[in-house]
């Protein structure tokens, strides 16, 4: 079954709109990811570039400089709202496995 669009994020999703509370170009997206992840999540500069695009498209991040081919984005309000909603259903998830896992391990 193919997933609705936007109700949930992959992890290059999440991390790209994560790392663009701060302004920043491409290149800069692919560094800061790896960096937040300790390289355990990497974004193709294809994945990249359409990630970009479909985001802008949406209004979740903005373009907020062209320099020649060179260009920076940051997160909208939109952007922000999505993040919270996974960061919620993620944190629901978490909450989930730990009652569970309590419940499992009584005796």
């Amino acid at each position: 079954m193919a997933r609705e669009k936007f109700k949930t994020l992959t992890e290059q999703m999440f991390y790209l709109l994560l790392c663009l509370h701060q302004e920043r170009r491409g290149v800069e997206i692919l560094e800061r990811v790896q960096e937040m992840t300790g390289g355990r999540v990497r974004i193709g500069s294809g994945t990249l570039y359409d990630l970009l695009e479909l985001f802008v498209e949406e209004g979740m991040i903005r373009q907020t400089r062209v320099e020649g081919r060179r260009r920076s984005y940051l997160i909208t309000d939109k952007g922000k709202e999505m993040l919270e909603r996974e960061c919620q259903r993620l944190r629901s998830q978490l909450d989930d496995y730990d009652r569970v896992r309590r419940e499992e391990e009584e005796p």
